[in-house]
């Protein structure tokens, strides 16, 4: 088996093992205690901060350990707004931002803020100045990603800190995905990050607080982590987290131009070989090691067990593979084409030869379940409606279904004329107007209809 997945969490580096297994050994005691065993842990703490804390680019009486990178974002941005709070309560995200961030802003408009979402581009990334333009005057603090976890896209994190600082805004950092390639540029206020996602242990967050930053923790709070992370440090963790981010950023600054290369195969091999395909995301400013592509007519829940079956693990946010089947609200937001969607995040260290071997199995894998969804062979049923319009009734039926139906008849449409999608499936809203995007037909519109929606699609050629 190929891991392909260091997105979602990357393998316990060999490095973090060691530390894991020798402070386990020598820091189980309580660091406040001053006999030999409180000291030796208060030493080993002391030291992991100081080290994740340069590896941040902050001090480390600015830095606290959570006990996850959720955790230390929805603290952040809690304690951020509530030490604001006589500035306003106004909150403004990227429309793509991590799941935690926005389940933060959702509470925060529950209990009565306002949340302003920022739109962006096809490629993932905000525009510094659409971001600018949503600061107001009662901005308590705005929220922005490093870079996308799910296309890879680096978002322009120092314009827009620099916008924020001069509205007099705090901005708070996900520097989840990044952080393990390197410091985050600009004049960020708060910054959160994971352990697991750069190869240390599950269950380890940091938040770094600028100091001058107005912060005030939420919910009830000790003595621990200068009273920002309540509960007994995870001293083995913390100093396995901060032994393994320092080892990875030595190991990136060489493998970051080798997996980029990489990528960039993986890219262009993916166009050539699999027909009706969408590579997603900024083709330059990205992470090196993440690439994602969606693939027209293709179950995501299926084409990831196939993947898997023939030896890679890969991830997807295609809303095949979402028990809400619902698309990635990412995808959605960037208006990009849901189905048969897959990425691949390729770990430091990783072979050549594997990333050759998927690329070889890719297009098979493809393509087997694309007949076995039958796409697009023959047309299905359809009708026309009192206008005389082409109709294709699709509702009952799941991605990708109902752009696979409309694959068939487009043909049948008289350049010029309309076909009538009728679905209930949420994803199709995403996946139609991708289709025609990819395509090169128009789409006009959502309708109501009796059944599900009507989605319009004009043939163009």
């Amino acid at each position: 088996m190929v891991y392909f997945d260091v997105a979602s969490s990357a393998p316990l580096h060999p490095v973090a093992r060691q530390a894991l297994q020798a402070s386990l050994d020598e820091g189980w005691a309580d660091p406040a205690r001053l006999y030999r065993e409180g000291r030796r842990a208060r030493m080993l703490l002391d030291a992991a901060r100081e080290a994740a804390a340069e590896a941040v680019g902050c001090r480390p009486d600015e830095l606290t350990f959570t006990p996850s990178g959720s955790h230390a974002v929805h603290s952040g941005i809690a304690g951020a707004l509530a030490g604001r709070r006589r500035a306003g309560r106004h909150l403004v995200v990227s429309t793509v931002e991590h799941s935690s961030v926005l389940h933060a802003a959702a509470a925060h408009e529950a209990a009565g803020g306002a949340v302003t979402e920022v739109p962006v581009e096809r490629s993932g990334a905000v525009a510094p100045e659409a971001y600018a333009a949503a600061l107001r005057g009662d901005t308590a603090l705005a929220c922005l990603q490093s870079a996308n976890h799910e296309v890879g896209t680096v978002q322009p994190v120092a314009e827009v800190a620099g916008a924020c600082r001069a509205a007099g805004v705090p901005l708070l950092v996900d520097a989840a995905q990044s952080l393990g390639w390197g410091p985050v540029a600009g004049d960020w206020s708060l910054l959160a990050a994971s352990a697991h996602k750069w190869g240390g242990p599950a269950g380890v967050g940091l938040l770094a607080v600028r100091k001058g930053v107005r912060f005030a923790t939420q919910g009830p709070a000790d003595e621990r982590e200068s009273g920002r992370s309540a509960g007994f440090e995870n001293i083995p963790g913390i100093v396995a987290a901060a032994a393994s981010l320092r080892a990875v950023r030595d190991e990136a600054a060489a493998e970051s131009a080798r997996l980029r290369g990489l990528v960039e195969r993986i890219r262009a091999r993916v166009r050539e070989s699999v027909p009706d395909v969408e590579v997603v995301g900024d083709p330059e400013l990205r992470l090196p090691h993440l690439v994602t592509f969606s693939c027209l007519y293709v179950d995501g829940e299926t084409l990831l067990h196939e993947l898997d079956r023939v030896g890679f693990s890969v991830s997807s946010g295609s809303s095949c593979t979402s028990s809400t089947l619902t698309p990635s609200h990412v995808l959605r937001a960037m208006g990009v084409l849901s189905e048969g969607n897959v990425r691949v995040s390729l770990p430091l260290g990783v072979a050549e030869a594997e990333v050759d071997r998927f690329l070889e199995a890719l297009p098979g894998v493809v393509a087997g379940v694309r007949e076995q969804l039958g796409a697009p062979a023959s047309g299905p049923v359809a009708a026309t409606d009192e206008g005389g319009a082409l109709v294709v009734d699709a509702v009952g039926k799941r991605c990708p279904v109902p752009v696979i139906e409309l694959a068939k008849v487009i043909g049948d449409v008289p350049v010029g004329g309309t076909v009538r999608v009728l679905a209930d499936d949420t994803a199709a809203r995403l996946d139609i107007p991708a289709w025609c995007e990819m395509r090169g037909q128009e789409y006009v519109g959502e309708e109501p209809a009796d059944r599900g929606s009507a989605y319009v699609v004009r043939r163009l050629r």
